[in-house]
């Protein structure tokens, strides 16, 4: 055998089918024997009063080992497992149980927990034998994350599902407990089925929570029980608008997929389009120069200084609230424009008669439109100038998410608040495409270069934090504003990149690249055989020959 030959030998063993597995299972074994799905394979449920959407998760399971038809991505793909398959044993069944005391309660409900008491630990059993395999899990949560692991381990050759991989045992749990993606609907506005393609696609790399960024300055499109004229003002269009039905529809199909839907509607700032129903509430609506008054146009801000402005507001979010089971509540805080509260004069009226600087309004509206939401059992998140920039007194509990850069998270963490990562040095997916203001030809976006799967997969979320700073952190997420993004490149500006950040919060940080990128281009290549349009990692001529394009 040539040198060439064995080294490609050599590195196609140690990337194993099973180790095409995303995100990669904290503890994993694996053999070097083929084994067969049987064409009656079936999924049994060793569940007492078994949930239904764990039932329709099953179901779902088999549709994909149906329907997935994924050759392996190796020279001649399939066809070079011919001969290991020949004559292997096969597997009937695979058995789905709860450790004794456990209740089968719904996946939604353990999905809409919050992230420090869902559980989502498994553990996964394929022997080599051709007997039963076997899903153990604490919770319904946790034999759906195994479901989606299983699912990853087979591959179509000539009507026959195979892995070259058994015997097979997994024992995973996440290394944090939130793992989300968050898009903006709001530049432009995402089809329910857009979204639901977007759940899905979470769902297979076990990202946890949907962060939707549903309303700014530019559209309104959540119409809101008591608050419709928002919407029906505020809407690019009438067929623009997630009504409460969407909102329901949108909620159950993320829960029933081991997903929790985190609404945001940002306050103060980003509100101009509330003008268009309430002209009253908004300082310096669509004042120009935009750029004086504003991060974006259209400028205009809530006149948190008013007291009819925060109880319009307060009981916005709370009506919002009872929309969304989450735990969970953004009440954003970011990109308060102070030149706009200076040049509006019912802003300085209200200062000068009550006394106060604008940051203590700030912090009176801060405090009354969290209680409301509190009231309604929510615990509330901010982007990170609510603790760094602004002067506001936040509860213990509040959530906050650190964008501007990912430096700011030991600043975070020193005044003691829990911290989800969301830096835009390493997970914002729009940037690098250029600036998207007119007349600025020359213009970059404000955060160039673009963000490589690489870039976000090599995130340490501990990285200057202390070991007791450590416990604050609860995970972190990928971004999408959509500036230029819509329906139309979805797909391929999220996926796969986004499931960098997927594997960093669910197998712990430290991954290696060079091992990763196998995997990656196996779990996209699945997401395009189940209709997400994952964009190319690489040309296929290096995805089937790990490491032959590295330099």
């Amino acid at each position: 055998m040539s040198f060439v030959l064995l080294a490609l030998v050599l590195l196609l063993s140690v990337f194993s089918p099973a180790r095409a597995l995303w995100p990669l299972p904290r503890s994993l074994q694996t053999g070097s024997t083929a084994l067969t799905l049987s064409p009656s394979f079936n999924i049994k449920l060793s569940v007492l009063h078994a949930p239904s959407d764990l039932l329709d998760a099953v179901a779902r399971t088999k549709q994909y080992l149906l329907n997935d038809k994924l050759e392996r991505l190796v020279v001649g793909r399939s066809s070079a497992d011919t001969a290991a398959i020949a004559g292997a044993k096969t597997l009937s069944a695979l058995t789905l149980q709860l450790t004794p005391g456990a209740t089968a309660r719904p996946i939604t409900t353990e999905a809409q927990q919050a992230p420090e008491d869902r559980d989502e630990a498994y553990s996964l059993t394929v022997p080599a034998d051709g007997s039963a395999a076997l899903i153990t899990a604490d919770s319904t949560l946790g034999l759906l994350r195994g479901l989606t692991t299983f699912g990853q381990l087979w591959y179509f050759h000539s009507g026959q599902l195979y892995t070259l991989s058994a015997p097979v045992h997994v024992e995973d749990s996440p290394a944090y407990p939130y793992r989300g993606f968050m898009l903006d609907t709001a530049r432009n506005f995402f089809p329910v089925a857009d979204i639901k393609r977007t759940l899905d696609a979470m769902s297979w790399v076990k990202i946890n929570t949907f962060h939707w960024h549903v309303v700014d300055s530019q559209s309104f499109p959540l119409e809101v029980p008591g608050f419709t004229d928002v919407a029906s003002k505020g809407a690019y269009s009438a067929s623009s608008v997630y009504t409460p039905k969407d909102v329901a529809d949108i909620v159950s199909y993320a829960g029933a997929r081991g997903i929790d839907v985190m609404v945001e509607i940002d306050t103060p700032g980003h509100t101009s389009v509330i003008s268009k129903a309430h002209p009253e509430h908004v300082a310096c609506a669509e004042a120009t120069p935009w750029s004086t008054y504003a991060n974006e146009p259209p400028a205009g801000q809530l006149r948190f200084t008013s007291d009819a402005t925060t109880n319009f507001t307060a009981n916005l979010l709370a009506a919002a609230a009872k929309m969304f089971p989450s735990k969970l509540f953004s009440t954003g805080g970011d990109e308060l424009n102070t030149n706009c509260y200076a040049a509006d004069p019912a802003t300085q009226q209200a200062l000068n008669a009550s006394g106060q600087t604008l940051e203590q309004a700030l912090n009176v509206f801060t405090q009354k439109t969290h209680a409301a939401i509190e009231a309604a059992g929510k615990t509330p998140v901010v982007w990170e100038e609510m603790v760094l920039v602004h002067n506001v007194t936040l509860s213990n509990e509040t959530v906050v998410m650190v964008w501007i850069s990912s430096d700011d998270a030991a600043a975070v963490a020193q005044k003691g608040f829990k911290i989800v990562h969301a830096p835009s040095d390493y997970f914002y997916l729009d940037c690098g495409a250029g600036g998207w203001v007119g007349n600025f030809p020359s213009g970059n976006s404000w955060c160039e270069p673009f963000k490589t799967w690489q870039k976000a997969y090599s995130f340490n979320p501990l990285s200057g934090l202390s070991a007791d700073q450590a416990k604050l952190v609860l995970g972190g997420q990928q971004l999408l504003w959509t500036e230029q993004s819509g329906p139309q490149n979805l797909d391929s500006i999220a996926w796969p990149r986004a499931a960098a950040s997927a594997e960093v919060f669910w197998s712990g940080p430290g991954g290696d690249d060079d091992a990763a990128l196998p995997r990656l281009h196996d779990i996209a290549y699945r997401f395009v055989q189940r209709g997400v349009q994952a964009i190319a990692l690489q040309p296929e001529w290096c995805a089937l020959r790990p490491g032959a394009c590295d330099i």
